[in-house]
C-alpha cells in the first residue's frame, strides 16, 4: 500500500525564518545590515528568524532581490509550514478527544486483556477504531446497549465474585471478531459422522491434538478459534454462526485431553442440533453457569451428544458398572475398543462418579 505524501505530518516542523538565518550566515550578512537593505525594523526582521512572525508576498520579493533566491522558494516554504502547522495542530487536537474518549470508555472495556493479546497497543488513535471494530459498534454509548442484551444477561445477573463481566463479554467479542477472518470450506452437516470419526482418531492418538482438530474442522466447514481466557474468565466454549459457517472458540483453560475433548464435542454438539437451524443462536459455556442455563434443553441436548459420541451409550453401558472400580488396566482396554483416549474414559467415569481423586498413570495432558 502506497503512502500519501500529501498526507504525512513532519515530525519536526521548521519555520522559514530558520532557512532565512542560514543564507544570512553563510554569506556573512548581519541582521542589521539584512533589515537595512530590505527596509525592514531589526526587531521584525528578528521576528521571522525566531519563528514569531510569518512573511508575505511583498517581503518575499525583497528577499529574493537581497539574496538571488526566488520569491517562489520563499512563499513555498512559508505555506508549506503554515499547512505542516496546522496539520500537527488538528491532529493534536484529534489526540486530545481520543483521549478524553478513551479515558471515559476504558471503564467498560477488558483493556489488561486486549493488551495481553495485543490486540490494542496503548495509543487512543489506533485502539479506538480497532476496539469499534471488534466491538461491532460505531460509537461508544452503544455499549450498554450491548451488555444488555439477552445472550449476556446472566453474566450481568452472576453472583459469582470469580467472574469479570466485562472480561467475559470482551473474550466473546474477541472471538467472534477473530472468527470472521477465519475461511473454511462450505459446511455441510450430513458430513458430521465423518468429520467426528476423524476427531476421535486425532484424539486417540494424542498427536498435535489442537492443529489437527483445526484443520479437521475447517475441511469440514466449521471455524476454530483457540483464545487465552482473560482474568476472571471460567469460559469453556463458544459456538455460533460465523459468516456462513459454524464456528468454535475454545479458552483451553486446562491443559487436558478429556476436557478437549467434551468441550470440543459439546460445541459440535450445538453445531449441529441448534446452530443449523438457527444461524442467530449463540451458545456461551462458562464453568459457572446458572443452574437454569445448565438445565435448558439445549445445554442438556449439547451433553448427551458430546457423551455419546465420544463413547457409544452400548459400549458405555456395559462397562460402567458397580462397583466402579477401574483400573488403569481396565480402562485401557475400554478405551482401545471404544477407539477414545484412555484419558476421556478416565474423565468421565470421575464425572458420573463425583471422585475426582482416583490415582491413575494415565496421563491427561495434551500433546
Amino acid at each position: 500500500m502506497k503512502t500519501n505524501i500529501n498526507s504525512l505530518i513532519p515530525g519536526v516542523l521548521i519555520h522559514p525564518g530558520e532557512y532565512l538565518l542560514d543564507e544570512l550566515e553563510a554569506k556573512k550578512i548581519s541582521q542589521k545590515d539584512f533589515a537595512l537593505m530590505i527596509g525592514m525594523q531589526t526587531s521584525q526582521l528578528n521576528e521571522i528568524i525566531n519563528g514569531k512572525r510569518a512573511f508575505n508576498a511583498e517581503t518575499a520579493l525583497l528577499f529574493e532581490e537581497a539574496l538571488d533566491i526566488t520569491a517562489e522558494y520563499w512563499m513555498n516554504i512559508q505555506k508549506n509550514y503554515e499547512l505542516n502547522l496546522a496539520k500537527i495542530n488538528r491532529r493534536n487536537h484529534e489526540r486530545l478527544e481520543a483521549i478524553q474518549l478513551w479515558n471515559m470508555a476504558q471503564s467498560s472495556l477488558p483493556v489488561a486483556f486486549l493488551k495481553k493479546q495485543k490486540i490494542i497497543t496503548g495509543d487512543p488513535i489506533s485502539d479506538i477504531p480497532m476496539v469499534k471494530d471488534i466491538y461491532g459498534i460505531q460509537n461508544f454509548d452503544q455499549l450498554a446497549n450491548l451488555y444488555s442484551n439477552n445472550v449476556y444477561a446472566r453474566f450481568r445477573k452472576s453472583q459469582k465474585l470469580d467472574m469479570d463481566k466485562i472480561n467475559m463479554i470482551g473474550w466473546v467479542k474477541l472471538f467472534e471478531f477473530k472468527a470472521k477472518q477465519e475461511i473454511v470450506n462450505a459446511f455441510d452437516h450430513n458430513q458430521f459422522d465423518n468429520l467426528l470419526s476423524e476427531l476421535k482418531v486425532i484424539l486417540s492418538k494424542n498427536k498435535k491434538v489442537k492443529e489437527k482438530a483445526k484443520d479437521a474442522l475447517k475441511s469440514y466447514g466449521i471455524k476454530l478459534i483457540y483464545q487465552e481466557k482473560a482474568e476472571k474468565t471460567p469460559i469453556d466454549g463458544v459456538s455460533l454462526w460465523s459468516e456462513g459457517n459454524p464456528a468454535i472458540g475454545m479458552s483451553l483453560r486446562f491443559n487436558r485431553i478429556d476436557n478437549f475433548a467434551f468441550t470440543l464435542f459439546h460445541e459440535l454438539g450445538h453445531v449441529l442440533l441448534h446452530l443449523t437451524n438457527d444461524n442467530t443462536a449463540e451458545f456461551i459455556d462458562l464453568e459457572h453457569e446458572s443452574e437454569a442455563y445448565k438445565n435448558s434443553k439445549e445445554e442438556k441436548e449439547a451433553d448427551r451428544f458430546a457423551q455419546s459420541k465420544l463413547i457409544s451409550d452400548d459400549l458405555w453401558n456395559d462397562f460402567f458398572n458397580p462397583p466402579y472400580y477401574f483400573s488403569d488396566t481396565k480402562v485401557k482396554e475400554f478405551a482401545k475398543k471404544a477407539k477414545i483416549h484412555p484419558a476421556v474414559v478416565r474423565g468421565r467415569i470421575c464425572h458420573e462418579t463425583g471422585n475426582f481423586a482416583v490415582r491413575t498413570k494415565i496421563k491427561y495432558d495434551i500433546n
